[in-house]
């Protein structure tokens, strides 16, 4: 099979199931791997796929699936924290700061050095956390969501209308040209969102592998908030947003 064919062949793929491994791949085109090696970096690098170990994924990959909150812990644990030692030395005194609930915004409050700023989290284990560092913090009050340890649901929402936040940092599951920033929770979904609009300057905290993910509810769009990664593997994202790198 010619070289075109084949990379005809693997994206035709991509585009029905949205990942595929080297073994599926071998099988089907019936190509020795090294082959298939080369061709899906020549895909990546021509940026019509995602090369991953053991296969590819598409590039705006799709999943409705949610981690909880533990194996969530475990990921990046690296990039995570120095994603999250930058986001907290961009909190200035007397600043009304939002933290998102998730893992890597709870890991801002390790890093956080500005006791005269306010916190105000729906993240349990987060207002734990600043409570014991002795800083002063707001617990919005509302549904708990136990997998990620999150406060929702319409309570939360309207508790958060009042606030004027100077900074937000939000977590997400997805970062995509095509959906922005996503969630697979639409009830979590519209309490980012809502806190999103009520902050002015706003942050989303993600490492490089939330990058091309599309989950099933979008909260904001890209422009509406710089993205804090470890390393930004895809440049068009900068057309779309302010980005810094802690890499």
């Amino acid at each position: 099979m010619l070289t075109q064919d084949r990379h005809s062949t693997i994206l035709n793929l991509l585009k029905k199931q949205s990942s595929v491994t080297l073994a599926e791949l071998t099988t089907l085109l019936n190509t020795s791997e090294s082959t298939i090696r080369r061709d899906l970096t020549a895909l990546d690098k021509a940026g019509k796929l995602r090369k991953v170990y053991g296969g590819a994924t598409s590039l705006d990959f799709y999943t409705s699936t949610e981690k909880d909150i533990q194996t969530k812990h475990d990921l990046q644990i690296t990039e995570k924290n120095l994603i999250a030692k930058k986001a907290a030395s961009l909190i200035e005194e007397h600043d009304l700061v939002y933290l998102d609930a998730g893992t890597t915004t709870e890991l801002i409050v390790n890093y956080l050095t500005q006791y005269n700023a306010t916190y105000v989290t729906n993240g349990i284990s987060h207002a734990n956390k600043l409570s014991e560092r002795g800083f002063k913090s707001i617990i919005i009050g509302g549904q708990l969501k136990k997998s990620t340890g999150a406060v929702i649901g319409t309570v939360a929402i309207e508790n958060l209308k009042p606030y004027n936040f100077t900074k937000g940092f939000f977590g997400t599951n997805g970062i995509s040209t095509q959906a922005g920033f996503s969630t697979p929770d639409p009830v979590e979904a519209c309490v980012k969102k809502t806190a999103m609009k009520h902050c002015q300057k706003a942050f989303v905290v993600a490492d490089s592998t939330k990058f091309d993910q599309i989950t099933p509810i979008t909260f904001a769009d890209l422009e509406n908030a710089t993205i804090i990664t470890d390393i930004l593997k895809d440049k068009r994202y900068l057309d779309f947003t302010n980005i810094l790198e802690v890499l």
